[in-house]
């Protein structure tokens, strides 16, 4: 028994195509707990942003001092149970000062992840130029520019973070204080991380040039920036958007190690890292390292569940 071929067809005419990001949403929506990462991330960046309103209801100030939540005959421990914590101060409040500890938390929020992800940005613009040019001319502009990419992974940059907050002075183009601070830690940070997306971005191109629809391309007579515009960076957009999911957490633990060894964001502005640091000198009080060290350990670890979500639902040879 044969099929009827105005049946075949009219069977087919409801069978759609999808694209590449419908098929890689449906693999990601899947995937729940990289959603969970995603979810609180999202929170967490609201928090942030709204970081003035939320410490109106609980913690006040991140800077407002409280001695009188602390106890001065036992070295400004804070008085009751589990660091002082209540209502008004749902994270307790700090050794010797009393600091509100949850909006100290809050506040960070927003230079962690105002560093990392333009920091990140940065790396990702260079990166992606730098990869993509290397990897399509290939010859002489390959050799040098991924001699140009050992020479940066070989810089000792957390030596030359030290060095260079060292030197610089208290206004420079144009900026000072905190901006001044931030402004080079996210240059450090961002300048010196590119050839790591470099490297994948130039191993992507040189698979792409050969594929078929460049040769079409080029056969049309398209011009090199028409094909790099139109033809590569959209099918490089998915491995650049995994890798800066992933190299998101780590700018954000190196920026918490450099507040950490006091070259990072001067006090008295909130930072996780210089709220660790602070927490060192009180040792037998836990409470005082363990929020910021919390907030550390879900932030990072939220984005590299979501990374690894969206490498698994990019990945074509997945099965899911």
């Amino acid at each position: 028994m044969t099929a009827d071929p105005e049946a075949v067809v009219a069977g087919e005419s409801h069978i759609q195509g999808r694209s590449l990001s419908q098929i890689a949403w449906s693999r990601l929506r899947r995937d729940k707990v990289a959603l969970t990462g995603a979810v609180f991330i999202v929170f967490l960046v609201l928090l942030a942003v709204f970081a003035p309103l939320v410490t109106r209801v609980w913690g006040g100030e991140p800077n407002a001092y409280h001695q009188d939540l602390v106890n001065p005959a036992l070295g400004g421990i804070p008085y009751g149970a589990w660091g002082g914590m209540s209502w008004e101060h749902p994270m307790g409040v700090e050794t010797v000062n009393g600091r509100d500890i949850f909006s100290r938390v809050v506040y960070g929020a927003r230079i962690s992840l105002l560093i990392a992800i333009l920091a990140t940005a940065l790396s990702v613009v260079i990166g992606t130029t730098v990869g993509v040019i290397s990897g399509f001319f290939g010859g002489w502009v390959d050799a040098v520019l991924s001699r140009l990419m050992d020479v940066f992974l070989a810089f000792p940059l957390l030596v030359f973070a030290i060095a260079l907050s060292g030197v610089m002075p208290d206004q420079a183009f144009g900026l000072s204080g905190l901006r001044l601070d931030l402004t080079l830690l996210i240059f450090i940070i961002g300048f010196f991380s590119w050839p790591y997306l470099g490297r994948i971005v130039r191993g992507q191109t040189i698979s792409l040039r050969e594929r078929e629809y460049v040769e079409a391309a080029r056969s049309l007579g398209a011009r090199w920036p028409y094909i790099l515009r139109t033809e590569l960076l959209p099918n490089l957009l998915a491995p650049i958007l995994v890798y800066a999911t992933l190299i998101i957490p780590t700018n954000i633990l190196f920026e918490a190690a450099l507040s950490f060894l006091g070259v990072g964001v001067p006090p008295p502005t909130a930072s996780w890292g210089g709220m660790l640091a602070d927490a060192v000198k009180f040792y037998t009080v836990p409470h005082f390292m363990f929020w910021p060290g919390l907030a550390i350990f879900l932030t990072v670890l939220s984005f590299n569940l979501l990374g690894d979500g969206l490498r698994d639902a990019f990945d074509p040879k997945s099965s899911r």
